[in-house]
């Protein structure tokens, strides 16, 4: 299941947070911060997709994520490959390691981390 473009806004607060209330969550918008409501219908969605949840404190809902912020985005990552790059890493690769103007030094540290990868395989 996906984000919206709202809600994963507000999941990248979550991670980066860890656990929050309400207040805390809203505090981190950049101006101008969504109404209470809004953050609200957000974190109801987001919970009905399995992303986050709650414990109860008093009268406040403390709000954690469900979804580590790796896992999301491993899967967002895949799904790019698999729907742009026709299932294929290496078009992948290509498209990133000349579209992206990643510099010699880059390219090398990119080369060291595929080479570490291979011998651990």
């Amino acid at each position: 299941m996906q984000l919206s473009n709202s809600e994963e806004q507000l999941m990248q607060i979550l991670w980066k947070q860890e656990k929050a209330l309400m207040k805390d969550l809203i505090e981190a918008y950049p101006e101008p911060r969504p109404a209470t409501t809004t953050v609200a219908t957000l974190l109801k969605r987001m919970q009905d997709k399995k992303f986050v949840d709650y414990i109860q404190l008093g009268r406040s809902r403390e709000y954690f994520p469900l979804v580590k912020k790796k896992d999301y985005f491993s899967k967002h990552v895949n799904g790019l490959i698999k729907n742009f790059f026709n299932d294929s890493s290496s078009q992948f690769a290509s498209f990133f390691t000349k579209e992206t103007n990643l510099s010699k030094t880059e390219l090398e540290e990119l080369r060291k981390i595929i080479d570490q990868e291979i011998k651990s395989k």
